[in-house]
């Protein structure tokens, strides 16, 4: 497909949106289907109830880190055999007013492997320091030796759970209401719902593969993954923001073409700026997939998704989308 410059010179168009949009459209609504019943199959389940399974910064409770001392190879640990071991513990208690009765209940413990083996996390209601140090030392005779200095517990209450929960939300709504300030005011308000709708696609593409990897592998999202969708929405909207300025320099210069053509042409000729852009963005991304850790690894990959996925809505998405409207009821024509 071709089409004719001011100039009479024909530009081959890379991207002939406007042909694929069907399949654009096709394609995205069939991620967002697969999202949306993750997060609703763990909203449904019993041991979740919430689209996304909660981590300890939005439950409260104790998670304690082992290292492990495995010397050339880790001898193999089931994490099945702690988690038995934790459910037949009888914790100490604490004062007078604690009883059995009240003794945290280890029974709904989590325990998760990380680097092949060499660290042990346990996820538990929230403990006292003795408390701690007695679940330590039942799973040494199974997990251990431990490092000297290897150990980490972090304890958070609920109430701070929920409030972290809170201001995470907060800040999601505040991100997306400013956002849609923003665009309404530096173009056209038709330009705000697309851009929202590109972001909200987005975002839920990352909530959904992380419902499923809660449902699969029981992963459980943190603060850190609430900084991720904001880090997500900004990187969208600023890739948006550059294909709509181009569309309205094309609406500008091309006036006397059909709007198709000019969203193609402007689609066109920022595909390239959006794969390198892209490109660079994962590549450090990559690094700390690789070599971050496991602090850092759901962070980096949270992030990298929503880089592919923002990349393919700015570009795909919202500009196919804005195709459809008549030309006289678009900002700039």
């Amino acid at each position: 497909m071709a089409v004719s410059s001011p100039t009479g010179q024909e530009r081959p168009l890379r991207f002939p949106l406007s042909r694929q949009r069907r399949k654009v459209w096709l394609i995205s609504v069939i991620v967002l289907l697969i999202s949306t019943l993750g997060l609703v199959l763990n909203w449904t389940n019993p041991q979740i109830r919430s689209p996304l399974r909660p981590g300890l910064d939005f439950t409260g409770g104790t998670q304690i880190q082992l290292e492990r001392l495995c010397g050339d190879r880790c001898q193999e640990v089931r994490a099945i055999d702690i988690q038995q071991t934790l459910k037949s513990l009888t914790l100490p208690a604490e004062g007078r007013d604690q009883d059995a009765n009240t003794l945290p209940n280890l029974a709904s413990a989590r325990v998760q492997l990380l680097d092949r083996g060499e660290s042990v996390v346990l996820r538990m209601p929230a403990l006292t320091a003795s408390q701690g140090q007695a679940v330590i030392e039942a799973v040494e005779p199974i997990a251990g030796p431990f490092e000297v200095g290897g150990q980490s517990v972090d304890t958070i209450g609920p109430s701070l759970g929920g409030q972290l929960l809170r201001s995470s939300l907060i800040s999601l709504l505040v991100a997306f209401a400013g956002i849609a300030l923003y665009i309404s005011v530096r173009y056209d308000g038709r330009y705000a719902v697309l851009a929202l709708v590109a972001l909200g696609h987005d975002v839920l593409i990352v909530c959904g593969f992380f419902a499923w990897l809660g449902l699969i592998s029981g992963l459980e999202v943190d603060s850190l993954f609430a900084v991720s969708l904001l880090t997500i929405a900004g990187y969208s909207v600023n890739d948006t923001v550059v294909v709509f300025d181009r569309i309205r320099e094309r609406q500008r210069e091309d006036g006397d073409l059909p709007l198709d053509a000019q969203v193609d042409r402007a689609v066109s000729a920022t595909l390239t700026r959006t794969i390198y852009t892209s490109g660079t963005t994962l590549l450090p991304l990559l690094g700390l997939i690789l070599f971050g850790g496991s602090t850092l690894f759901w962070f980096a990959v949270a992030l990298a998704i929503g880089v592919i996925v923002g990349s393919w809505s700015s570009i795909a998405l919202a500009p196919s989308l804005l195709s459809i409207w008549p030309r006289q009821r678009t900002a700039g024509a």
